[in-house]
């Protein structure tokens, strides 16, 4: 709800000083900025490896791998990103620690509804006779 709040502030802001409106315009370039991250499970939680991979515009500029213990870049731009995320000591704590809090917390959760899910296969068959079904030959139906 404040995350609401707070976006129907700025919008609020930007009407009144008159920033322009993208309606009927059209857009000069759209910029993507994702963080995916994997959990990688090896015999159950024995053994998770964490990804996380910085992505700007459908580009891996940089990745952290918690088997290597750094974020490493993958671009030239990337290069002063990971340098950056990896000299603040207690961000990379918190990074390195993501195996626990993210991934391994996520598979106590998540595997009550995969891994462990035992449903019994089902098979239905369908209640009208056979003259009612339609024709597998199309041009019977001409």
């Amino acid at each position: 709800m404040e995350r609401v709040r707070g976006a129907g502030a700025v919008l609020a802001v930007l009407v009144v000083l008159g920033a322009p409106s993208a309606a009927g315009e059209e857009l000069s370039g759209v910029f993507q900025r994702i963080t995916k991250r994997e959990c990688h499970f090896i015999n159950g939680t024995e053994r998770v490896r964490l990804l996380e991979r910085y992505i700007y515009n459908r580009e891996q500029l940089l990745h952290f791998d918690s088997d290597v213990g750094v974020h490493v870049e993958d671009t030239p731009h990337g290069e002063k990103f990971a340098r950056s995320l990896n000299s603040q000591k207690e961000y990379m704590e918190f990074t390195r620690s993501a195996v626990d809090w993210y991934c391994r917390h996520n598979y106590r959760v998540v595997t009550l509804f995969t891994v462990e899910r035992r449903v019994p296969p089902r098979v239905s068959t369908p209640l009208r006779p056979p003259s009612s079904r339609p024709s597998a030959n199309p041009s019977a139906c001409l």
